[in-house]
């Protein structure tokens, strides 16, 4: 990890293509711009963690979810060659 001590409005340069400017400084709090590539996705680590939090919990449904579903909507409706 590369560690550097930057000041209100000096940049960062990353590759050709990325620049990370400080915005500002306010306390203990750093407001940061980033100039990246449109395709090139720039997320909050906390949002990612999240997320992956979020879908693990979902995949780790127990088995009777799917029962319990089932139960609240009720049969199916017949399959379209089980029709008269």
């Amino acid at each position: 990890m590369l560690v550097l001590t930057r000041k209100k409005g000096e940049r960062v340069v990353i590759g050709d293509d990325i620049v990370v400017t400080i915005i500002d400084v306010k306390g203990d709090s750093v407001r940061i711009g980033f100039d990246a590539p449109r395709g090139l996705p720039v997320q909050r680590a906390e949002i990612i963690d999240a997320v992956k939090a979020a879908n693990l919990e979902a995949a780790s449904a127990s088995s009777t979810a799917g029962d319990r579903l089932r139960d609240l909507l009720g049969p199916a409706a017949p399959a379209a060659d089980d029709a008269p």
